[in-house]
């Protein structure tokens, strides 16, 4: 478990500079919250259990698709959707920067009051 931990961290840190080239463009639809990965399909998000969709997307700092077996007990702040029966669709672990772009909705209520530019990736309160 530690080893498996050491490599992806060890991972990130070696990507660091790719990802600094990396824009990624998230949808309207994505809230930014907390996750903590269990047994797939099972996961905590904002401290709440919850459940990965089938064929959910997992994208890394560097948006590369990470299978969700490869992150038991890790932590991240990511962006994420949820599909229509309330399941976790797309997840986006963020890059430091990302993380740094504030507001950001955490909830469906803020992202439907708040408004979103999509070209430069920013909300805006009322």
């Amino acid at each position: 478990m530690l080893r498996r931990l050491l490599f992806l961290a060890a991972a990130c840190l070696l990507a660091l500079p790719a990802a600094a080239q990396v824009q990624r463009n998230f949808p309207q639809n994505a809230l930014r919250g907390a996750i903590v990965f269990g047994q797939a399909p099972e996961i905590t998000l904002n401290g709440q259990p919850a459940r990965l969709a089938p064929g959910t997307r997992i994208r890394d700092m560097n948006n590369m698709v990470i299978v969700p077996s490869g992150l038991l007990d890790a932590r991240f702040l990511v962006h994420y959707t949820i599909d229509l029966y309330g399941l976790v669709k797309d997840v986006w672990i963020l890059t430091p920067q990302e993380a740094a772009n504030k507001p950001w909705p955490r909830t469906l209520v803020e992202a439907q009051a708040w408004s979103f530019d999509p070209v430069a990736q920013t909300w805006t309160k009322p």
